[in-house]
């Protein structure tokens, strides 16, 4: 064992990261003592305003912007929402259309299917079997009726980097509005608004060790938004409401901890990554990898294992916390939707397991994980029925 006792083998830092130590020790002041309304016009309002403020600039920089352009929400799902049917409701009736991806999370899409079924057109564009968009399609895609271009920037699922650096520039030169949910990019990749080219981009403050129920949108100054609600100024009139200082406060000290250190924690994760991978591929014949070699997040690795459920192999082993897929369909025994988007075969598709590291992962864990996720596959292959048993199960890596 490389672990104290009953600790849990933590690979699922793409559904939530821990708080860090310094984010929890920032907030706390504000959950006590500190717990003056920001729009107050005294003594502990005033510190509480200067706090939100603080944080606000310590998240632009993270992302290369400026402090008025980053409106707290309570998450990036709120972000998206905020984005897509902000811009909508801004959009000339002449641009009717959205371009986005056929792999997006349901924080995404789920606003975009409330803009299909009132009347909007939706392009959704493929992606390459390596899971990247189809850039060249994409750019087909573009008319001047296109409203809005919004595609993520990592695939919380395959870790695949998207181009949406190259999309932004075409799509911003003919006159589209261009937003991408970066929530599993910030704080795991350097991001900087200005190189994507984006007019608005989404944050998640739990997915970069800062807390739950605190985000940030992103929006360039002049791009036209809508509030989706309305009541004070709050936010610049966009998120009314009084602000969560404490989970704010928390994600100003988590982009201050990623603009010191995502460089670094990358390069020494993605070693780790590899050697996770190059460990299950030679105890697991026929395993296959999803995540791409290249362009992916650092921390990802997304591998479907052969002739059985990926979420059998994990009820094998309660003490590795990992995914099937997204966290968002925990539980479901359906092939996973976006490797199905890139042509992997459903019965290939059951055996996915998303493994994802973080800062706190050691080489020890990694070493461990891969023992258990082959002996658990072995044991699942060992004592399942011939009939179960399927040669096209078998995935190729890649």
């Amino acid at each position: 064992m490389t672990r104290e006792g009953s600790a849990v083998l933590y690979l699922d830092h793409n559904a939530t990261t821990p708080v860090a130590p310094e984010v929890a020790e920032a907030m706390t002041p504000y959950l006590g003592a500190e717990f003056g309304n920001p729009s107050s016009d005294h003594a502990l309002g005033r510190r509480a305003r200067q706090a939100v403020e603080g944080a606000r600039a310590s998240v632009a920089t993270l992302i290369g912007a400026a402090p008025e352009e980053v409106v707290f929400t309570s998450g990036g799902t709120e972000a998206n929402n905020l984005a897509i049917r902000g811009v909508a409701t801004q959009a000339p009736a002449a641009r009717r259309r959205i371009v986005t991806s056929t792999v997006e999370h349901p924080a995404t899409t789920a606003p975009l299917a409330l803009l299909e079924a009132s009347g909007w057109t939706l392009t959704r564009v493929p992606v390459t079997a390596s899971g990247i968009l189809d850039l060249d399609t994409a750019l087909a895609s573009l008319g001047d009726d296109v409203a809005l271009v919004t595609v993520m920037l990592a695939q919380n699922e395959t870790g695949a980097l998207m181009p949406v650096a190259e999309l932004a520039a075409t799509a911003g030169a003919r006159g589209a509005i261009v937003h991408s949910d970066a929530a599993q990019a910030v704080g795991k990749t350097p991001v900087s608004v200005d190189d994507l080219g984006v007019d608005l981009l989404s944050i998640a403050g739990h997915k970069c060790y800062g807390p739950k129920g605190v985000g940030a949108l992103y929006v360039r100054r002049g791009t036209p938004l809508s509030p989706l609600v309305v009541g004070a100024g709050q936010e610049g009139g966009l998120r009314p409401g009084t602000e969560n200082v404490a989970g704010i406060v928390g994600l100003g000290a988590a982009a201050r901890l990623a603009t010191d250190h995502v460089g670094t924690d990358a390069a020494r994760i993605a070693q780790l990554r590899d050697e996770l991978w190059t460990a299950l591929s030679a105890r697991v014949d026929g395993i296959g990898r999803h995540t791409p070699d290249g362009a992916s997040l650092a921390n990802t690795l997304l591998v479907s294992f052969p002739g059985v459920l990926g979420a059998d192999v994990l009820a094998r082993v309660p003490q590795l916390a990992a995914s099937t897929g997204s966290a968002c369909h925990a539980g479901e025994h359906t092939p996973n939707a976006t490797l199905l988007a890139m042509g992997v075969a459903p019965d290939v598709a059951l055996g996915a397991i998303r493994l994802s590291l973080g800062r706190g992962t050691t080489r020890g864990e990694i070493e461990e994980a891969a023992e258990l996720l082959a002996g658990a596959h072995d044991a699942l292959v060992a004592t399942a029925p011939p009939p179960t048993r399927s040669s096209t199960s078998k995935g190729t890596p890649r």
